[in-house]
């Protein structure tokens, strides 16, 4: 069966990746000094998208199976991978590095978490005014090295294989590119961008080089997250990288403002939805007309006022702390689509009679994803009589999934 997607989390150590983690998840990665995370972990982060409930006026019934929907909002669990900070000369093993670079090659998409404050140097160690746009440039060049180191040491026998074989430049690469959870397709979409013009067996270093990013570029499509946006020294780091970077791959975060205030909103302190522009303290609603200031607890003064600060800081500043924004925008680089499976095509349920709940489940299924490809995912390996979209409708097994169009399928089982 189809795998689910996997995000990755990477950067340096001291970044702020666990925090990342636990802002985005209900993890407890433990955070601390440089090479605090050994071992990879996995966890559940929730994907913030558009339930198919508003769709058809059901937000009231909507109960999902897993993760939440609130007024039409769903979240949706999607698999996270944080991974050791890596450091310059991971790729030569430095850092443990081989070893968290092998834990990443089956990531589908990777959220490179940067201190931005410029308070951590290349180490993760403690400084002022380094420049974080470096750490854009040398993890990835890790990343690069790391994967064109793998492809040099067999080159030869590789180069000889080909012509032995009178192979394709898509098979031949595909074999070495199968361990990173590469496909033909992600293959051929890098060479058809280099347009390379000559055979495989007269490859020189250089043009090896350009194929290892391309694939890089298209296996590993990375989220660039900004982290610690409230720091002094921040803006002229952001205004930096955002000129050298893509806007479509930046998001701005403050994954210790996200992790704090759903702590407080947890403790009776605050109310706060994850990833809002907006909190409202005891005193926010007393003034806004309830007497029992919606039942929060009071605060002291020092409380108060940090709230007031990472209000100016981060939320009225940057519209929110980001870390929502982070999976949304890396789903979007994979171009994932949300299906929601249901028995009943007509009362979008998926229960037994009488039971009103709707649309329990939602699978995610990658870009170019068939309706045969989610039956699949959804289903396994069971014999598929027919297929029911919206109304009823049969829906042939080939036809594409996306938003808005085949995302709502029933299926039924038999020869």
């Amino acid at each position: 069966m189809p795998r689910d997607p996997l995000i990755g989390l990477v950067g340096k150590p001291s970044s702020g990746k666990s925090t990342t983690l636990n802002s985005l998840t209900d993890a407890s990665s433990k955070v601390g000094t440089s090479f605090t995370t050994i071992d990879p972990q996995r966890a559940i982060g929730y994907l913030q998208i558009d339930c198919a409930c508003a769709r058809v006026g059901k937000q009231e019934n909507c109960k999902p199976n897993y993760g939440g929907c609130k007024a039409g909002k769903r979240s949706v669990p999607i698999e996270l991978l944080d991974v050791a900070g890596l450091v310059p000369g991971a790729h030569e093993g430095r850092g443990l590095g081989n070893k968290f670079l092998d834990d990443l090659r089956h990531a589908d998409a990777l959220v490179h978490v940067v201190d931005v404050s410029g308070t951590t140097d290349a180490e993760g160690k403690a400084t002022r005014g380094y420049d974080p746009s470096s750490d854009i440039v040398w993890l990835r060049g890790e990343i690069v090295r790391w994967i064109q180191g793998n492809l040099m040491e067999k080159w030869g026998s590789i180069r000889r294989r080909h012509i032995a074989l009178k192979a394709n430049a898509v098979d031949t690469l595909q074999g070495q590119f199968s361990g990173y959870g590469s496909t033909s397709a992600v293959v051929a979409r890098c060479l058809d961008k280099l347009g390379l013009k000559q055979p495989l067996e007269d490859w020189d270093n250089a043009t090896i080089e350009r194929v290892v990013n391309a694939f890089t570029d298209e296996k590993f499509p990375t989220v660039i997250a900004l982290n610690k946006i409230d720091h002094p020294d921040a803006d002229q780091n952001i205004a930096k990288i955002a000129k050298k970077q893509d806007p479509e791959s930046i998001v701005l975060t403050s994954a210790m403002s996200e992790v704090f205030l759903r702590k407080l909103a947890k403790q009776g302190y605050v109310r706060y939805e994850e990833g809002s522009e907006f909190v409202d303290t005891r005193d926010d609603l007393i003034e806004d007309g309830d007497p029992e200031g919606g039942g929060l607890k009071e605060m002291d003064d020092k409380l108060k006022q940090r709230i007031e600060n990472l209000k100016d800081m981060v939320l009225y500043r940057f519209g929110s702390t980001g870390v929502v924004e982070v999976l949304s925008r890396a789903a979007k680089l994979l171009g994932l689509v949300p299906v929601f499976p249901v028995r009943n095509i007509h009362s979008f349920g998926s229960g037994a009679a009488g039971n009103t709940a709707v649309f329990r489940d939602c699978v995610l299924v990658g870009k170019g994803s068939t309706v045969r490809d989610a039956a699949k995912k959804i289903m396994g390996d069971v014999t598929i009589a027919y297929i029911e979209g919206i109304g009823g409708v049969r829906v042939a097994e080939d036809e594409l999934v996306e938003v808005g169009k085949n995302d709502i399928l029933s299926f039924k089982v038999g020869k």
